[in-house]
């Protein structure tokens, strides 16, 4: 299998990121966020049908804990986006409130979540509205991608 690009992951940054004491957390920037997006890249074909980790995401729980994950690209349709892995990973912990998020492709530019993601990032808490949501050049919260939303403000 193919490994990661020569540049990912930056073994320093990630090292260091991955074991702060607790309590540093509260220091994490939008840099450390994608940094360890990044770090998460590692594309490669596991079968004929199936590519995997060529977008990775890094979502920070309300709670300070950092989750990730990557996207599964199946010729039938049935992959899915690196931020539904990093959601599921958060959901799996216990915790469902998304403080921040960003996905990065395999060359590690920052990705806006698709349509889906920011429709699964508000659904799985109505807190999510005001997730800060890294895009390229700029963050803006969950709700200002999804327009008219056709959920009530109470769900």
């Amino acid at each position: 299998p193919q490994g990661p690009p020569a540049q990912y992951p930056p073994d320093g940054l990630w090292r260091e990121f991955r074991h702060r004491p607790p309590g540093c957390l509260d220091a994490l920037t939008d840099a450390d966020l994608v940094a360890a997006a990044r770090a998460t890249l590692a594309p490669r074909r596991l079968s004929p049908t199936v590519e995997v980790a060529a977008v990775a995401s890094a979502l920070l729980t309300a709670g300070g804990k950092v989750h990730l994950g990557v996207c599964i690209d199946a010729a039938s349709g049935i992959g899915f986006c690196a931020e539904h892995g990093a959601i599921v990973a958060m959901i799996t912990a216990g915790e469902s409130r998304i403080a921040t998020i960003v996905a990065v492709d395999r060359r590690g530019a920052i990705l806006p979540p698709c349509g889906r993601c920011r429709e699964l990032i508000v659904q799985v808490d109505p807190g999510n509205r005001a997730t800060r949501v890294i895009l390229p050049g700029r963050v803006a919260p969950a709700q200002e991608l999804l327009p008219d939303h056709w959920l009530p403000d109470r769900a």
